[in-house]
């Protein structure tokens, strides 16, 4: 039998006969006689790759070598793939038939033994979707910093930037660590205290990390170690001290416990930029207590002040009454004074009637 086949522009004939590729097909009218096993499949040359189950007998054949660029890559390369000078794709291992007649191609080949890939155009192509499959991006912000490990190996410490790494190729592991200032916030801590007394305290920490190898090493959450070495340090120090002693030197235990929260955090590879206590809450009945006891001290020293004050009055008569018992004339002038203050604020009547008052009084006076 005989069956006539048209190729069109931009096509490709491939002709077999018995399942051996004997001929490419140009564009135009062909005769295939399938009664002897001949048979054409048709390539569209504008799919820019080959697809085709019988891709390595092309290759081999050389029938396409004009019209197809072979990239064929081992276990270890990797090729970027630019058509019309835009980026299109990643290739991977394996072989890869490109045509060369409907695009400008051009391939770069490169060895990833080094999972990490540098390129001057590595954003454009680790943001591409194309690239998706075979590469592993990491954007790193300003003050944050990436610890790059591979293979369980620490490899570097990743500064801001844009970064992208081979897949497959080793075993890579990348933990973004924050260096920016962070707030923990310790609330209703429950404590009791050497005298027994169950306290509710609230406390902040500000820490940030300052060793971020150091910190992804030695513990998993740098702000879970943080909040379990602070309750700690606080349950410890203020349980061996009695409330009046917590009461009066809060600055004190303050800074203590600063103090050692600070050396704990070295071991994480964290600084302590600030601790405080905001809040000593006591239960109930301790506060009445400690309220009675307020009142009665203030009220005792505003009584003390009352005395004090009535003594100082007191003697101030004593010497004023001395003064005048020794100097009659100085008792006569404050006679006076009596008498004009009396005659400001009120109305003097003098009523005459023994003889002689009048006399005594102008006397007096």
């Amino acid at each position: 039998m005989l069956k006539v086949i048209k190729i069109k522009n931009a096509e490709t004939g491939l002709k077999f006969k018995n399942g051996k590729l004997v001929e490419a097909l140009q564009p135009g009218w062909h005769l295939v006689r399938t009664l002897f096993g001949e048979r054409v499949d048709v390539l569209n040359e504008k799919d820019l790759f080959i697809w085709h189950q019988e891709v390595d007998q092309i290759f081999k054949s050389g029938l396409l070598n004009d019209r197809i660029r072979v990239v064929d890559l081992k276990d270890n390369q990797r090729a970027v793939l630019w058509v019309d000078d835009r980026f299109y794709a990643l290739l991977g291992s394996g072989r890869q038939l490109i045509w060369t007649t409907q695009k400008d191609i051009r391939v770069e080949e490169m060895t990833v033994d080094d999972p990490r890939l540098e390129h001057r155009h590595l954003y454009k192509i680790g943001k591409s979707g194309a690239a998706k499959e075979l590469l592993e991006t990491i954007q790193v912000e300003q003050g944050e910093t990436c610890v790059y490990h591979r293979d369980g190996k620490f490899i570097a410490e990743l500064e801001p930037g844009f970064y992208a790494f081979w897949k497959g190729i080793s075993a890579l592991k990348f933990m973004v660590v924050s260096r920016k200032e962070k707030v923990i916030d310790l609330s209703g801590q429950e404590i009791m205290s050497a005298d027994k007394v169950s306290l509710r305290l609230n406390a902040v920490v500000n820490f940030k990390i300052i060793d971020a190898v150091k910190s992804v090493s030695v513990c998993e959450s740098a702000e879970t170690a943080i909040y379990r070495e602070a309750q700690l340090l606080m349950r410890a120090v203020i349980g061996s001290r009695k409330i009046d002693e917590m009461l009066a030197g809060k600055e004190q235990l303050t800074a203590e416990i600063a103090a050692m929260l600070r050396k704990q955090a070295e071991g994480y590879g964290i600084e302590i930029v600030g601790f405080g206590i905001k809040d000593i809450i006591l239960p109930g009945k301790m506060r009445e207590i400690m309220n009675k006891v307020v009142a009665a001290q203030k009220e005792a020293e505003a009584n003390q002040i009352i005395r004090r004050e009535e003594t100082a009055a007191t003697r101030s008569q004593c010497n004023t009454a001395k003064m005048l018992e020794a100097n009659p004339t100085l008792m006569r002038l404050r006679e006076f004074e009596l008498i004009e203050k009396v005659t400001e604020r009120s109305k003097i009547s003098l009523i005459l009637g023994e003889k002689g008052l009048a006399e005594k009084l102008v006397n007096m006076l």
